[in-house]
Order: C-alpha cells, then structure tokens, then sequence
C-alpha cells in the first residue's frame, strides 16, 4: 500500500525540462522528495513522477497552456520512485533553456490538506469521464 509523503513547508521542488518535457534540471528538493537521484532524472520524461491518479485531461490542459506561452498552475499527484506519493502546487513556465531552446521551468510548493481534498474530488470526477 502506498502512503503519502507530506512535503516540509519550506520544500521548493524545481525542474527544468525541453520542449518534449525531458527532464533536464531538477533541484535537491525534487530528487528527495521523488526518491530519485538527479542522475536518474537527468535525460527522462518529466511523467517519470507522474501518478495514475493524475487524470489525462489535467496535463492535455498543463500542454495547451504553456504551449500557447502562458503560466499553468494546478494541483498535481506525483509518485515517488518506491511508490508512495506526494501532492504538490505546481507552476509551470515557458522559458528559453541555458542552451537557447524552449523548454519549460516548473516550480512546485506543498499543497494544503484543503487544496488537495478538493483536487482528490475534481481528479476522480474527470477520471470517471475519461474511462
């Protein structure tokens, strides 16, 4: 059975990413929080932290947003690399990358227990839609 880690009031979770959404910084606050080391992260898929929670619907709309050059913010289920998971507040920016390309900046905080009851709610209802 999974269990839920609470992130630390002052965790600041930080990931860079291509356009493709292939990981290509993440921050000390990342790596711990989603059990991995950065070495392992460096060079995959952002989804590689992605929950089965996570309705498909709640990242077509992250894609279409940022993709435009606009902000997203949400409330995102992650999965740790042993299973457990963790709730986060999300935003997520268009940015040009050090080497000049686009990519993306997303900057994660701990998400209040009311915030994420009402994301459980949302997340389920948009699941049952989706099957």
């Amino acid at each position: 059975m999974s269990k839920e880690i609470v992130l630390d009031d002052s965790a600041f979770l930080v990931s860079e990413t291509d356009e493709r959404g292939i990981i290509i910084f993440a921050n000390d606050d990342f790596c711990k929080i989603a059990e991995y080391g950065v070495d392992e992260l460096i060079g995959k898929p952002h989804n590689i932290v992605r929950h089965k929670d996570m309705p498909k619907a709640a990242f077509k709309d992250l894609w279409d947003c940022v993709k435009q050059g606009k902000v997203w913010t949400g409330y995102v289920k992650n999965a740790t690399k042993s299973g457990n998971y963790y709730w986060v507040f999300a935003t997520v920016f268009p940015t040009t990358t050090s080497e000049g390309n686009k990519g993306f900046l997303s900057c994660r905080r701990k998400a209040s227990q009311e915030e994420i009851n009402e994301s459980v709610e949302l997340y389920e209802r948009l699941n049952r839609k989706e099957q």
